[in-house]
C-alpha cells in the first residue's frame, strides 16, 4: 500500500523536526482522533464507530509512524481494546503509553499480550496487586503524581517521557484524555478526521466548558478518501 500523499503530514514532519531541534522540555504533543459530523468520537455507551475511511486510517497509521509514542487514556482501551500500532503503512510501532491512575487495565487487552513493553501511568494511590499482574505481562507501570482529582498529572507524564527520550507523543483518545490536554494547555498540533455523517453518540469532549478556548492556528485542511481532515497549531484565546 502506498503512502497517502498529504501536506497536512508534510507540514506536521517539518514540525516535528522543528521542535527536536528546541529545548522545550517536554515533547511534541499532537492530537488526532476521528469524529463525526456532529463531533462524536463513538456511539451512545462507547459503542466503538469505524469513521475514518480507509485513507484516512492510512493516514493515521503514517501519523503514527511519525511520533516516538502514541498515548490513549483506560478508557479508550476498555471500550475499544486496540493494539496501536502501524499496519496500513511502513515504519516502526510507537512506544505504546496507557493513563490508567487506577490501574483498571484488563490483563488481556492487546496492549498487553503484544509483547512491546506498553507504559501504564497511575498514581500512588493506585492497589499494589494491579501493578504486579500488569507487570507480570512484560508491561511497565509507572506512578507519577496525580491532580486534585486522583486522575495522573499530564505534566509529570510528559516530563517522564522526555526524560525517557520521548520527543513527539501522538495522542489518540478518548474523551477524557483529549479534554484533560486541552484544559492542561499541553496540545501543540491537531488533526482532526471529519467523517461526512450523523452520529448522536459520545462528544469528544467531556460535558464541561474549557477554561479557554484554544484554538487551530495556520491551519489546514484535505479531502483524504470520502473524509475531511482538518489540522494546525494550538492556540489559546488568552495567548
Amino acid at each position: 500500500m502506498k503512502d497517502v500523499l498529504s501536506p497536512i503530514l508534510a507540514d506536521l514532519h517539518k514540525r516535528l523536526k522543528d521542535a527536536k531541534q528546541e529545548d522545550r522540555g517536554r515533547p511534541f504533543v499532537t492530537l488526532a482522533y476521528a469524529q463525526s459530523l456532529d463531533g462524536s468520537i463513538a456511539g451512545k455507551k462507547n459503542r466503538r464507530l469505524g469513521l475514518s475511511c480507509t485513507s484516512s486510517l492510512q493516514l493515521t497509521h503514517e501519523l503514527r509512524v511519525a511520533h516516538d509514542a502514541i498515548l490513549v487514556g483506560v478508557g479508550t482501551v476498555l471500550a475499544d481494546n486496540p493494539r496501536l500500532n502501524v499496519r496500513l503503512t511502513n515504519g516502526p510501532d510507537p512506544q505504546p503509553i496507557i493513563v490508567d491512575s487506577r490501574l483498571r487495565l484488563p490483563l488481556d487487552a492487546r496492549l498487553l499480550q503484544a509483547g512491546r513493553g506498553a507504559w501504564v501511568v497511575s498514581t500512588e494511590a493506585a492497589q499494589v496487586e494491579g501493578e504486579r499482574a500488569i507487570r507480570a505481562q512484560g508491561a511497565e507501570v509507572l506512578r507519577l503524581r496525580s491532580t486534585l482529582n486522583g486522575w495522573v498529572d499530564l505534566e509529570a507524564l510528559l516530563e517522564t517521557a522526555h526524560a525517557r527520550d520521548i520527543e513527539h507523543i501522538l495522542v489518540e483518545g478518548g474523551a477524557r484524555i483529549l479534554t484533560s490536554f486541552l484544559e492542561s494547555r499541553l496540545v501543540d498540533y491537531v488533526v482532526i478526521t471529519i467523517s461526512p455523517q450523523f452520529i448522536g453518540g459520545v462528544p469528544v469532549l467531556q460535558e464541561q466548558e474549557l477554561s479557554t478556548f484554544p484554538k487551530l492556528s495556520q491551519w489546514r485542511f484535505e479531502r483524504v478518501g470520502e473524509d475531511l481532515v482538518l489540522a494546525g497549531e494550538l492556540r489559546w484565546s488568552d495567548a
